[in-house]
């Protein structure tokens, strides 16, 4: 059973950076997919980052040129770069592992204040 446990989130302000951690229990293969998705309160849940092997990213339109998606297979985790953050990025942040994802973490509150 994989388990993934996500960290980094917080509290910041609008323009400000924050650095999301996933780690993974079992082992990840460089062509598993692995990324994130948001959840914002009342609504749905929103793709934001996806990485395959090492350099394949895609990324929502509402990210790119902001959030950095990277991964370690050595250490099992993948991470999450959020820069230049907006009021509108404040979400519940889940990692996730497959495409289409099969397995997800507990998430972690990522809080934007203008």
């Amino acid at each position: 059973q994989v388990q993934l446990v996500e960290s980094g989130g917080g509290s910041v302000q609008a323009g400000g950076s924050l650095r999301l951690s996933c780690a993974v229990s079992g082992s990840i293969l460089s062509i598993d997919a692995m990324g994130w998705y948001r959840q914002a309160p009342g609504l749905e849940l929103e793709f934001v980052a996806r990485i395959v092997s090492e350099v394949s990213t895609t990324y929502a339109d509402s990210v790119k040129g902001r959030f950095t998606i990277t991964r370690d297979n050595a250490k099992n985790g993948v991470y999450l770069r959020m820069n230049s953050l907006k009021p509108e990025d404040t979400a519940v942040y889940y990692c996730f592992k497959g495409w289409p994802p099969i397995s997800w973490g507990q998430g972690t509150q990522v809080t934007v204040s203008s």
